[in-house]
């Protein structure tokens, strides 16, 4: 999974790699470094 840090923090919905079920993911950075990660199901 690629981020982009230029977004100081961002959510958006992707399928799950292994399962293939709708995730939201939602990652916040901090002078460009990961500081946050989290992911949610969103199984409908």
């Amino acid at each position: 999974m690629l981020l982009d840090p230029s977004v100081y923090r961002q959510t958006y919905v992707e399928d799950c790699e292994v399962c293939c079920n709708p995730i939201e993911i939602t990652p916040e950075f901090s002078n460009n470094e990961l500081v946050a990660f989290e992911v949610r199901s969103i199984e409908q």
